[in-house]
């Protein structure tokens, strides 16, 4: 049969209970904490090289485009200018596909 009121006993218990059952996550989550620091601090080191190579390489591929010792910046630059160089054509082509017309 259902008890129709809790005791002082019986909250008490649940009190406790409850209690008990929040420091045992609280621990769990310090500990957790704990061993994520400690792999992150760990995974951080074994890969400052491995990221340091990397920036070596990249440079490195980089400085070296096409064969030849050229800089990205250099080849960006190459390709503004013909990009402008072909939208400028594409444009007087316009102008004078317009003209040839007779306005």
């Amino acid at each position: 049969m259902e008890r129709a009121a809790w005791t002082d006993e019986r909250l008490d218990d649940l009190a406790e209970s409850i209690r008990t059952g929040f420091a045992r996550t609280d621990q769990d989550i310090r500990d957790l904490r704990t061993e994520l620091h400690s792999e992150f601090s760990e995974l951080r080191t074994e890969m400052r090289p491995e990221f340091s190579d990397l920036r070596a390489e990249m440079r490195s591929e980089f400085a070296t485009v096409r064969g030849e010792t050229a800089t990205l910046r250099g080849e960006f630059d190459a390709l503004r200018l013909t990009l402008f160089r072909v939208g400028g054509a594409g444009f007087l082509g316009i102008i004078a596909a317009i003209l040839a017309r007779g306005v």
